[in-house]
């Protein structure tokens, strides 16, 4: 579905939350934000995700992350089904916003629009698709499963720390990369550039094209 992708600036939305209306720019200010949407309320995967999303609520917060959940049922319901998700989850509390959608408009223009998932009226349900916005309010990952296949949090938080590390760092990250393991120096970044960047040093893969282009550092 085209719409909103990586790079793009979230639309300043003005949304009804279970914390009270607000605009999506103001809501996120200076902060990395995950905004994050499920089919309905009252059903199964979606609870056991909010339910890890509020489990999950002092990493992020750590990490000075907000989040905003998202669905197409009205605000009450919305109240309703916290009872079940904090029920499900003991010891969490669900203390993030949950917006919502009941004209489907917010979903379309964030491009969570589930193209086969439709409600008894034969409406389309919002996709379980997640932004991580960046302190830019621009799009900076975004993962999208359908309404079949729950989310790993844990894989929300490494990704989360990877794009904040290479914000802050200039890094990259490689496959299965997880918090506190060597990174990786872009390209673009010279021997001697890295050298002024990472004191600490960093080590280089010999490879059979004698490309020094694989180098590790820790940050």
């Amino acid at each position: 579905m085209p719409g909103l992708t990586l790079g793009d600036t979230i639309p300043n939305l003005e949304v009804e939350t279970t914390h009270g209306r607000t605009k999506l720019h103001d809501y996120i200010g200076d902060r990395w934000t995950i905004i994050f949407s499920h089919p309905g309320d009252f059903t199964p995967v979606c609870t056991t995700e909010l339910g890890k999303m509020a489990a999950y609520t002092e990493e992020f917060a750590r990490r000075e992350v907000k989040l905003l959940g998202l669905s197409c049922d009205d605000v009450q319901s919305h109240k309703e089904w916290i009872k079940d998700i904090e029920a499900y989850t003991p010891g969490s509390k669900v203390t993030y916003p949950i917006a919502a959608d009941p004209k489907r408009e917010i979903i379309k223009q964030l491009n969570m629009v589930d193209p086969d998932e439709k409600d008894s009226s034969g409406n389309n349900l919002p996709s379980r698709a997640l932004h991580i916005v960046g302190p830019d309010k621009k799009i900076k990952l975004s993962f999208l499963y359908p309404a079949s296949t729950g989310r790993n949090m844990d894989e929300v938080l490494r990704a989360l720390e990877s794009l904040q590390k290479a914000a802050k760092h200039k890094i990259a990250t490689p496959a299965n990369w997880k918090p506190g393991e060597p990174v990786l120096i872009p390209p673009s970044v010279s021997n001697e550039q890295a050298k002024r960047m990472f004191p600490q040093g960093f080590q280089t893969c010999g490879l059979p094209s004698k490309k020094e282009y694989l180098r590790f550092t820790q940050v």
